[in-house]
């Protein structure tokens, strides 16, 4: 079980190395809480990108959906569609990247639809067993699919629910110590709420989303390996000042907890103790999984700005920051995005940070991002 086990471990480490990073010199223990399928906790978006991450309360758009699903039945158009792409980890692999794609289409005034898919492809990994002997190459990658719906509930308060199906083909077809490997397939659900109290471009918006609440992830037949998903509880509040007629100005705040488990820490057992506890993790449900997690430390924060001229060009500028636990990842971003009738652009840069063994391996990522609003307002 234990070679299973870290196969399926090093394709999900390279997934999303940054997200478990420990990179940062640290001489104490810490059991960081780490999920399949990370790639679910990369931002799909530029806009949100340059601003620290923060994406929960922002004004809806293309890829609210990503963030709170809640903001689309407060669109200002009634279709729009966004793609994204993010070449990920540049820093040491040159093959990897995130591919996605957004829209909504508004039935009426108060209510609309919402799909999207995000695709990361993982480039090409050597395979290996316990012993570190080759077992071959593959080029994972995974996918999710979402459907959405939101409905305003009154003047200032939306709601939306999401379904989305997971795929992860880490290791597909891959025979190692005779155990064969297969993509794992997971469903879930998203929850938010979004409050818009702006007047003529001024005012408060917030939001609160649950993601990711579904079933576990397993690469094998064995149900007891199966992985826990990345559930997550954000809440975000954002303020525009809009002065002038043709300028505003943004500030957002986002803040998520990540609802998983620690794995046991076998420095707290003895070994019969560890292997309890171990199991006790792998076979607890769900549900209950998701209140054993309010006892740890796995949360970040995100700060963000924006500054628009005449809706047509933006500055952003944000700080993403989370716990140790959680891979603490610090970070300075920025932003700029520029819109013409139909037509946006959006661009975001997170600046280098450490050196050496110590450099963030997310240094210099970069979020392309292109905007359609299909029938604008006149």
């Amino acid at each position: 079980m234990m070679q299973k086990k870290l196969v399926v471990l090093a394709c999900t480490i390279l997934a999303g190395f940054s997200l478990i990073n420990t990179a940062t010199a640290q001489t104490e223990s810490i059991n960081i809480v780490t999920t399949a399928v990370p790639f679910l906790r990369i931002s799909p978006d530029a806009r949100a990108g340059g601003m620290g991450d923060a994406g929960i309360a922002l004004s809806p758009d293309a890829n609210a959906g990503f963030w709170n699903l809640g903001k689309v039945a407060f669109a200002s158009t009634p279709d729009a569609i966004g793609l994204t792409y993010t070449p990920w980890l540049q820093e040491i692999a040159q093959d990897v990247y995130m591919i996605s794609l957004a829209g909504y289409h508004k039935i009426d005034e108060d209510q609309g639809f919402n799909a999207s898919i995000r695709y990361f492809n993982l480039g090409s990994i050597q395979f290996v067993d316990f012993n570190g002997n080759p077992q071959g190459t593959g080029k994972p990658k995974e996918f999710g699919i979402d459907l959405g719906y939101s409905r305003k509930i009154s003047s200032t308060l939306g709601i939306g629910v999401a379904l989305r199906y997971i795929n992860s083909d880490l290791a597909s077809g891959a025979v190692i110590n005779g155990v064969t490997y297969k993509a794992g397939t997971a469903v879930a659900a998203d929850l938010s709420l979004y409050g818009d109290n702006t007047q003529e471009g001024s005012g408060l918006t917030y939001g609160v989303a649950l993601t990711n609440l579904g079933s576990k992830i397993g690469y094998t037949d064995n149900a007891e390996s199966k992985d826990y998903i990345p559930a997550n509880f954000g809440a975000g509040i954002g303020y525009t000042w809009a002065f002038q007629e043709q300028h505003k100005f943004t500030l957002a705040l986002d803040a998520n907890k990540l609802l998983v488990p620690e794995v046991p820490d076998p420095a707290d057992y003895d070994s019969l103790g560890f292997e309890q506890a171990l199991d006790d993790y792998h076979t607890q449900s769900v549900f209950s999984s998701w209140f054993q997690s309010f006892g740890n430390n796995s949360y970040s924060v995100s700060f963000g700005a924006e500054y628009t001229y005449n809706d047509q060009f933006s500055l952003r500028a944000g700080y993403y920051l989370e716990s140790k636990t959680m891979g603490n990842r610090n970070y300075f971003t920025a932003g700029v995005g520029l819109k013409y009738n139909i037509f946006g652009f959006n661009f975001s840069y997170l600046a280098p940070s450490g050196s050496g063994v110590t450099k963030n391996p997310l240094s210099n990522t970069l979020r392309i991002g292109i905007l359609f609003d299909l029938a604008p307002q006149e």
